[in-house]
């Protein structure tokens, strides 16, 4: 695995650098950027790191100019990375719908062809991206937390469920949280990983919640005025919550919509909740 990068851009941001970076990816098969914000504790040593996972349409760059998550970073002395959210390029398999193919990873590896040979998004963010960073930057391996927005709400508490030893805190905004019920999930899965359901599972974070749960505490914010609400269907995720009594705040914020200026208005109190469970 290859742990060389280059520097697309580096911009000084709240006593920290913002920085814009660009790799080759063996997981997909293409060049992946990705956007990171190291505080100034980083020029000292390791820094705790929140990952932020995007939603539908998006790429690096949503979240890591939308979404404020830098100041709220320096003040807690921790990093957070922004990934893509799909392979991209001229030979990679897309749809003319904005909900699958590119920018619509879904944070799965897919098993379906034309999708296969590019789609890999699971084991981009958690494997090969990771191995990236950690052997090229001051992040503290052991103190990772996990976060996202829509569709990266959902690969958030999917990781996080999948592997707690890796995210010692997860939390999400407004996430996509039955994918096997909504169309926002059965249409994707189908395509990236075939007609057995029995495979989908993985991946459903109210399904993985009801088997296994999380070790911590989870925070999710969801807006009450969001206009995919049918399509999110967070009443089924709160209700796996109370059958297992999982430790979590799950808030209904009234009157947010889907848009990042929902994640502007809560995103302090998230870095600073992972902050508090990652020792800054």
């Amino acid at each position: 695995m290859s742990l060389t990068f280059e520097t697309v851009s580096e911009n000084r941001s709240f006593g920290g650098t913002q920085g814009v970076y660009k790799h080759r990816s063996q997981a997909t098969g293409t060049d992946m950027t990705f956007g990171l914000f190291l505080p100034a504790e980083a020029e000292s040593g390791p820094v705790p790191v929140l990952w932020y996972l995007s939603g539908l349409t998006c790429t690096h760059e949503n979240a890591m100019t939308k979404a404020g998550a830098q100041e709220w970073c320096a003040e807690t002395g921790m990093a957070i990375i922004f990934p893509d959210t799909s392979p991209r390029g001229d030979d990679v398999a897309d749809n003319d719908a904005f909900d699958l193919g590119k920018g619509a990873g879904f944070y799965v590896d897919a098993t379906q062809d034309p999708w296969k040979p590019h789609f890999r998004m699971w084991h981009y963010i958690t494997h090969e991206l990771p191995e990236l960073v950690f052997g090229n930057f001051a992040l503290d391996r052991e103190a990772q937390g996990i976060t996202g927005h829509s569709m990266g709400g959902h690969g958030a508490l999917t990781m996080a469920m999948t592997m707690p030893e890796t995210y010692r805190s997860v939390s999400a905004f407004a996430p996509i949280a039955n994918p096997t019920q909504s169309d926002w999930g059965r249409k994707q899965f189908a395509a990236y990983l075939g007609a057995d359901e029995s495979t989908w599972a993985a991946h459903d974070s109210t399904l993985l919640l009801t088997e296994r749960g999380y070790p911590g505490e989870i925070l999710i914010d969801q807006g009450s005025g969001d206009q995919f609400l049918d399509l999110l269907k967070p009443e089924a995720l709160a209700q796996a919550i109370a059958a297992r009594r999982q430790p979590a705040t799950f808030r209904m914020q009234p009157g947010y919509d889907h848009s990042y200026f929902f994640v502007q208005t809560f995103i302090g109190e998230h870095v600073l909740w992972h902050a508090e469970r990652l020792g800054r």
